[in-house]
């Protein structure tokens, strides 16, 4: 992990970071504001917009929080500038998805509907076409909350190996296991 610790993050310029004294790191861009608590073994700098991460040793447990900071905070950034975007597929007969407000109803073949409030940070929208499966796409500027939200949706109805049935991600591919064959 400690080649990824090494590497340097960019800050584009519209994006300011702030360092507390307790290693408490404040990311703001257009997108919003994130903060991450920095390990004490970890010392993070900022030169003219390049921010620079080191350990204060060799030994195995710093090269990994070296790497792991590095990441999280390189998350960080791209999330308030960029953003981050999910989305989800329904495939399966009669499985719905309708967004009012912050919160999701799903429909997904079960007696009742399955109504899921999303965090104020979480934005979602859900297409329908005729002849295509629902997409759910999900926004935010948090990698860490939108990739939580995505698995609690996706726990909701997980993909069947048989018929393929479920909530997956667009483009995922789900591994098919053959059927029983009949006797002889």
């Amino acid at each position: 992990m400690s080649r990824i610790g090494k590497s340097l993050i960019q800050l584009p310029q519209d994006v300011t970071l702030e360092i507390a004294k307790d290693n408490l790191v404040t990311v703001k861009g257009s997108k919003g504001t994130l903060t991450q608590q920095i390990d004490s073994a970890i010392s993070v700098k900022n030169t003219d917009g390049v921010i620079q991460l080191e350990r204060a040793t060799e030994s195995k447990r710093h090269k990994a929080m070296h790497g792991l900071y590095r990441a999280l905070l390189n998350n960080m950034v791209t999330g308030v500038s960029e953003g981050y975007k999910k989305q989800l597929e329904l495939v399966g007969v009669g499985y719905k998805a309708t967004v009012q407000g912050d919160v999701l109803e799903l429909s997904l073949g079960y007696s009742h509907s399955i109504f899921l409030g999303l965090p104020e940070e979480v934005k979602a929208t859900a297409e329908t076409v005729k002849g295509q499966n629902p997409v759910v796409t999900l926004e935010s500027f948090d990698k860490q909350l939108i990739g939580q939200v995505a698995a609690k949706i996706k726990s909701l109805r997980t993909v069947e190996p048989y018929k393929g049935k479920g909530i997956r991600f667009v483009g995922e591919q789900v591994r098919r296991k053959a059927g029983k064959t009949a006797a002889k």
